[in-house]
């Protein structure tokens, strides 16, 4: 199945549809096979948070996870756009202290709390917010415990040039067959370095951890950890109520799903040996959400009813978010 129309989300209001979201999106096989695509598939991205299953490969791949005795709830975090709870603090902070650092060794900024009750929790105790709060900071954890065990600087992490981002460049390359030698370059919300990439190719690398049959033994062990890890403790992942998490638990295992900034969504299906990437134009939550739900469901994976109610200021059901009406199933 393949449109050039793109991935459409409307959201109604009454009778009418009063907005459109635009994207795309493409389900690809560890071969490269495109299964489905919506949309401009070749188009370049920056993959965001979207990419922190593929990015926690290196944790595991250095030889740190085993030389720190990472559990999967670590490994969990470490793939982590969490919420601040302190569920995400204190095993990050244990983490932390395991391997001899503190938060003052992140250097992903502070940042709130996106859990509403974590954040006025955090504001009662008169606690100030800090780097461990970023929603990043299991990653950038990660990062440090990948660092310290080849016995490169922890200063400086976050550098284009520093060990630990050129092994994340070359997973990208690796994994998602495209040279992103003269790839688009920026900074992520957390610091770090963010590559553009085709959006097909961030479904291959997704694929490839989902089927990694052609892969290294030492790297095809990494990504099973990893998916692993992520079903098992989808509540560190996201958070309480948030999308990942209730998307992953509905799914018993069955798939990794993993937002990002701006639209951003991956998600790896064992079995269906496939990976998939979504992106949305403009950049919106609701939009992206409905959009990796209807996909997830069209392919079997959940059973999720993906039309959501817009709400008025009294609660009132006015409308919905949902795919355009010539969605299949629709």
């Amino acid at each position: 199945m393949a449109t050039n129309n793109g991935l459409i989300v409307e959201v109604t209001r009454g009778d009418m549809v009063e907005s459109r979201h635009v994207g795309a999106c493409v389900v690809v096989d560890a071969d490269g096979g495109v299964v489905h695509a919506w949309g401009d598939t070749d188009r370049v991205i920056y993959p965001r948070s979207a990419i922190k299953p593929l990015q926690a490969l290196a944790l595991i791949e250095t030889g740190a996870a085993d030389a720190y005795s990472l559990s999967d709830a670590e490994l969990a975090l470490a793939a982590a756009s969490h919420g601040g709870t302190a569920e995400h603090i204190d095993g990050i902070g244990a983490w932390l202290k395991k391997i001899g650092l503190g938060p003052d060794d992140l250097e992903c900024g502070s940042q709130d709390p996106s859990d509403k009750d974590a954040a006025r929790a955090l504001i009662k105790s008169g606690a100030p917010c800090g780097r461990i709060h970023n929603n990043c900071s299991g990653k950038h954890t990660g990062f440090l415990t990948a660092a310290l065990h080849k016995g490169e600087p922890t200063r400086g992490y976050l550098k284009p040039d520093h060990p630990v981002q050129r092994r994340l460049l070359a997973i990208l390359t690796e994994m998602g067959g495209a040279d992103l030698s003269r790839a688009p370059r920026g900074t992520d919300g957390c610091g770090i370095p963010v590559i553009g990439m085709p959006l097909k190719a961030m479904a291959l690398g997704l694929a490839r951890m989902a089927d990694p049959k052609d892969l290294s033994p030492s790297r095809a062990e990494a990504a099973n950890r990893i998916f692993q890890a992520m079903t098992t403790h989808p509540r560190l992942v996201d958070g309480p109520g948030c999308f990942d998490t209730l998307a992953m638990q509905a799914a018993k295992g069955a798939a990794v799903i993993k937002k990002g900034a701006e639209g951003m969504f991956g998600a790896i299906v064992p079995g269906l040996g496939l990976g998939i990437a979504l992106k949305i134009d403009d950049g919106a939550k609701r939009a992206s959400e409905t959009a990796m739900a209807a996909v997830l469901t069209l392919l079997g994976v959940l059973d999720l009813k993906t039309e959501t109610p817009v709400l008025n200021a009294t609660g009132e059901p006015v409308g919905v978010v949902r795919m355009s009406g010539d969605w299949p199933g629709r």
